[in-house]
């Protein structure tokens, strides 16, 4: 069985990896390179095991347009979105054998280092894929 595990994080945290936090914040760009380092490494080993299908990070939430229907016709806006703070950030496609398994493997990405004085807080979502209709049932 195929999941997805998603991973969240903030326009802030965005900015701050590229530098662009605000003059009172001790966090640098440099200080998320052990994060960077860790998911490299760890998808490698998914990828050793045979269980890693595809992983991405995601542009900033800046970057974001979400269409919408209006009247029946397709409306615009661009990112971010106010009644959203937290934003999918990642995804790790993996195919094991549980959804215990799937969650194990979530769970440590709670070993990622993350700089100390960053704002944000570990979150992760993990549900299974479907392949059609019938893998609907709950």
């Amino acid at each position: 069985m195929k999941y997805i595990i998603m991973l969240y994080g903030t326009q802030r945290d965005y900015d701050l990896m590229a530098g662009r936090g605000d003059e009172e914040s001790p966090v640098k760009p440099e200080d998320f390179a052990p994060m960077y380092e860790f998911m490299g490494t760890y998808h490698q080993g998914l990828a050793e095991s045979g269980e890693l299908v595809d992983a991405q990070g995601l542009a900033a939430p800046v970057l974001t347009r979400r269409v919408t229907l209006k009247d029946g016709a397709p409306v615009v806006t661009d990112g971010p979105f106010s009644e959203t703070e937290e934003v999918l950030a990642g995804y790790t496609v993996v195919e094991c054998a549980s959804f215990d398994r799937a969650t194990e493997i979530a769970a440590g990405f709670a070993d990622c280092p993350y700089p100390a004085d960053a704002p944000g807080d570990f979150r992760v979502d993990i549900r299974p894929l479907v392949d059609s209709a019938a893998d609907l049932e709950t």
